[in-house]
This record gives C-alpha cells, sequence and structure tokens, in this order.
C-alpha cells in the first residue's frame, strides 16, 4: 500500500536531508558518510546523479560535471559540496552585467561560478530554505570573495523578491525537490525581466513512475521521486508562460526510467504599444 506524500512532508525530509549535509560539512573532520536510503528508485542513487550516484564526501565529483577551467580558480573546499546532476553554466549562456538567480542554490558552488562569468557589473542571489546550507555558502562566499554575489532565505514556490528582476535562472537538480512545480515556474516566470531565460539541469522521468516511487520520502530527497516526466515538465512551463521550451537528455544512467536533462525555457520579451 503507497502513501501519498503531503508538501509538509515532503519538504521537512528535503530540509533535514539537507540540512544534514550542511552541517556535517560545516563542522567536518572527516569523510563525510553516505547516508543510508530507502526505496526501490533511490536505493542506488543519491542526488543527484541519474547514472552514477555522487560519492557524499564529493571531492572529485565536481569536476565530472565541471571542467578543470571552470573550477580552477575556486578553493578544493567549495567543491566539495557539488551535489548537482548537470551543469548549467554550460547551458546558460551568462553574459557581462546580467543579474542571475539560483534556485536551490545550496553550498553556492554555481554561483561562484556564474559571478565569474557575469564580472563585477553582474550580480547573483543563491536562494535556499535551509539555514544550514546558507550557513555554509556565507562561509564558502568568504573563502572565494565574491563581491556580486548574495544568499537569500527563501521557498522557490514563494520567492521572495521582486517582479521583472533578473535576466537568467539556473538552478541544479533542485526543482525536482519541490511537491509544486506549477508554483515554482510561476514565481521564475513572474521574477525574470521580460525576454529573460530559464537554463536548468535536473532529473525527469523518461517514463511513468510507479506510486511507490513517487511516495517514498527518501526518493525524494534523492531527487528522484519527485522528478517529472520530459511532457509533464514541458505543460508546466508553458502553463507558467515560458516559450522556447527545450528538454536535452543527457544521461540516461542505468535505464531504471529516470535521467539527468538540461532544461531552456524563455519569458516573452515585452511588446511595444
Amino acid at each position: 500500500m503507497t502513501t501519498e506524500r503531503t508538501a509538509e512532508e515532503i519538504k521537512g525530509a528535503v530540509e533535514e536531508h539537507y540540512g544534514s549535509r550542511a552541517r556535517q560539512q560545516l563542522g567536518k573532520t572527516e569523510t563525510i558518510e553516505r547516508p543510508a536510503t530507502s526505496g526501490d528508485a533511490s536505493a542506488d542513487d543519491d542526488c543527484c546523479g541519474a547514472s552514477e550516484a555522487p560519492q557524499e564526501e564529493s571531492s572529485g565529483w565536481a569536476d565530472r560535471l565541471y571542467s578543470a577551467q571552470e573550477l580552477g580558480t575556486l578553493p578544493e573546499e567549495v567543491q566539495e559540496m557539488s551535489l548537482g546532476c548537470g551543469n548549467p553554466m554550460a547551458i546558460a549562456e551568462l553574459r557581462a552585467s546580467e543579474a542571475v538567480l539560483d534556485l536551490g542554490s545550496g553550498s553556492g558552488l554555481d554561483c561562484f561560478l556564474a559571478a565569474q562569468q557575469v564580472g563585477e557589473s553582474g550580480s547573483v542571489v543563491g536562494l535556499d530554505m535551509t539555514d544550514s546550507m546558507l550557513e555554509l555558502a556565507a562561509r564558502n562566499l568568504e573563502k572565494v570573495g565574491a563581491t556580486n554575489v548574495e544568499f537569500t532565505k527563501g521557498e522557490m514556490e514563494s520567492m521572495p523578491l521582486p517582479d521583472d528582476q533578473f535576466d537568467v535562472i539556473i538552478s541544479n537538480c533542485v526543482i525536482n525537490l519541490s511537491p509544486d512545480k506549477d508554483a515554482v515556474f510561476r514565481e521564475s516566470h513572474r521574477v525574470l525581466k521580460p525576454g529573460g531565460r530559464m537554463r536548468v539541469s535536473d532529473i525527469v522521468w523518461t517514463r511513468t513512475p510507479t506510486e511507490q516511487e513517487t511516495s517514498d520520502l527518501a526518493s525524494w530527497a534523492g531527487c528522484i521521486a519527485g522528478a517529472l516526466e520530459i511532457g509533464e515538465v514541458e505543460a508546466k512551463l508553458s502553463s507558467a508562460g515560458f516559450t522556447d521550451i527545450k528538454i536535452e537528455v543527457t544521461n540516461q544512467g542505468e535505464n531504471k526510467g529516470f535521467a539527468s536533462a538540461d532544461i531552456s525555457a524563455v519569458k516573452a520579451a515585452a511588446t511595444c504599444c
């Protein structure tokens, strides 16, 4: 018998999972051990890699997703909490002076990489709901010394941010964690400037998951249970007002029915008169 999970249960499981990871990193004195998971979909694949679960100490995992050139200027300890399933920097097409929002910014890796690309005339905001992740990101910010990055506490279903603020939204294996993707996409559309673009890496189902697969809280925290099917992503982005939607599967994994994907969409530019 399967159990339908409430939004509160899902958010609680996600926050505890990643809060625990951040607290371990903040007080790290030895290699972080991989936490136990349960459920058919998540037992072998922790967040957020569809092909191979990242080692939870994460050392050496970032260099599988990002180029040595991208990572070369960042302290090694900043790279240690790379928990993504892709590289949104590879599709973001960031330009100098742009304003960037990172949804579920975690320890800040993608924010720091984006900050390098937009330069001092640009800006990057990292949004995260977990206090210990924000604490870790702030510590990493001190190490990196970026002056064009800030971190804000908030949920991506209800962003504490003004309308039409950002040129680009990035995210790395985070939107699947939300129990209300429609709200995430609506809010993303709201805070983007006209003509702004969404460029995210995430997990998608390439088949219809079973009820058992979508009800396991450990699998939700592991980035699998809450993933959408490709057609669902397209439909929800379109319903939120996005156009030019493109979804490219980048890694089929071990054919368990889910995969990493690069997702692109655009908020239509303002029309004159």
